[in-house]
């Protein structure tokens, strides 16, 4: 199990990211704009290194669901290989089998 503080850093990061999204992009937009005069596409440049930088999508970690797990997630399960090999094995995924050969 993940440091519950980790997990919460995490969600409020998730939080952030949802509350600046819109803000953020039109910045983006303008910034790489160029009808727009030079003076400003740098004046929305230096608004978007303004805004809090846990605000960016690049700082949300993928975690597992069930551990809080950062590392070997997979993406469309949301589970960490553990966790899905554990759920595997117990039959609780459908469709998926424990393979041998």
């Amino acid at each position: 199990m993940a440091k519950t503080s980790s997990i919460e850093k995490n969600l409020r990061r998730q939080r952030m990211v949802k509350q600046f999204e819109k803000r953020r992009q039109r910045l983006k937009d303008d910034a790489n704009n160029e009808a727009l005069p030079s003076d400003e596409r740098f004046k929305a440049r230096l608004k978007l290194a303004e805004l809090p930088r846990n605000s960016s999508p690049n700082r949300v970690r993928s975690r597992c669901l069930l551990t809080g797990r950062p590392r070997a997630v997979y993406r469309k399960f949301k589970l960490s290989r553990i966790a899905l090999r554990g759920l595997a094995s117990a039959g609780l995924i459908p469709g998926m089998t424990k393979s041998s050969w």
